[in-house]
């Protein structure tokens, strides 16, 4: 299903506009739970009550107000949202252009894709070339929804995505750790060294594929399990905490060799697992390349033959072992000669 836009303007930087369509970049995978009563186990609703009347309020009765005093509202409706700054709530209005290492990750929040509106596309593709040659990003400015929003606009793979930032007055200050003897606290340099080649080792490409919510899996694996023992109505008590573990004064250098060991031993067996499913991934390919040869009508006399012929026949197919789909592991270039002579064309 095609997403709509969430916001539609044009972004201002000089005496260029540039009309664009913001969609959302991002979604929550937040289970869809529900408050029950828990002495019969039904559900509990909420209604929208008047407080003076006490009677209930349809969602087409309803508008935003601000109270200026006790009891006192000032009512205001969607025009009145854009009347306060109507360029504002129709433009993001661009008002530097700076390195992206400079903001901190402190201040980003959500992010947005940027699509080029009617009669846009050349402007958009000029902004986007601009800020992936220079390496920058827009600082700018937009209303969404009530409310003023700093962002930033960034290049992405040729087109623009918009990344909506916290205002320096919405950051608390640091916590400041507990007071302790400076002395003690600093590493020493056999220390750092050893952790600095443990980060080495630790060190990997950037794989968000490699990362999801493991703990939704789990809640949901808790819940099935209570729909199959018939527990659905009965309320699980509060499992037992492991112990916390002590403050304890320990060897940093033995912690950090132990865990280089650690690391080498998991390392070996993510080799050793990755190997198997390399080898098992091929043999199915096979299988399924075989299986492909198979259907095709040339190949008829081939399967006829033995058993050691297949398997010959198999030895020799050019695999690509980075593909698993059958028309792709034959390479077209190889397709008329391993076979020349002993069958006509079959593929």
């Amino acid at each position: 299903m095609a997403q709509r836009s969430l916001w539609r303007g044009a972004i201002s930087f000089g005496l260029i506009y540039v009309p664009i369509e913001m969609y959302s970049a991002s979604r929550e995978h937040a289970l869809n739970l529900h408050f029950l009563d828990s002495r019969d186990f039904s559900p509990v609703g909420y209604e929208r009550i008047n407080k003076s009347s006490g009677k209930s309020v349809d969602w087409q009765h309803i508008v935003k107000g601000y109270e200026y005093q006790k009891g006192q509202y000032v009512a205001l409706s969607d025009a009145d949202f854009k009347h306060a700054n109507v360029k504002a709530s129709e433009t993001i209005d661009i008002s530097s252009f700076t390195e992206a290492a400079d903001i901190s990750p402190l201040y980003y929040q959500t992010p947005y894709y940027l699509l080029p509106g009617k009669g846009g596309e050349k402007v958009y593709a000029l902004l986007a070339a601009a800020l992936q040659s220079s390496r920058k990003v827009a600082v700018a400015t937009f209303v969404m929804r009530g409310r003023e929003h700093l962002c930033v606009v960034t290049p992405t793979a040729g087109s623009l995505m918009l990344i909506t930032l916290r205002f320096a007055d919405e950051i608390l200050p640091a916590v400041k750790p507990a007071a302790s003897n400076g002395k003690a606290a600093k590493p020493k340099e056999a220390e750092v060294a050893m952790a600095r080649k443990l980060v080495e080792e630790m060190s990997a490409e950037w794989n968000p594929q490699a990362f999801h919510d493991t703990y939704r899996e789990d809640l949901m694996r808790r819940i099935r399990e209570k729909i199959k023992n018939k527990e659905t109505h009965v309320l699980g008590t509060e499992p037992k905490k492991a112990p916390r573990p002590k403050a304890e004064v320990v060897d940093l250098m033995d912690a950090l060799k132990n865990s280089l060991k650690l690391r080498g031993k998991l390392a070996a067996r993510a080799a050793l697992k990755t190997a198997r499913e390399r080898k098992r991934a091929q043999s199915d390919t096979r299988c399924r390349v075989f299986a492909y040869a198979q259907t095709r009508r040339r190949l008829l006399p081939l399967e006829s033959r033995s058993r050691s012929n297949r398997s010959t026949f198999l030895r020799r197919l050019p695999w690509d072992s980075t593909s698993t789909d059958p028309k792709r592991v034959i390479q077209s270039r190889h397709r008329r000669t391993f076979l020349a002579g002993r069958c006509r064309e079959i593929f």
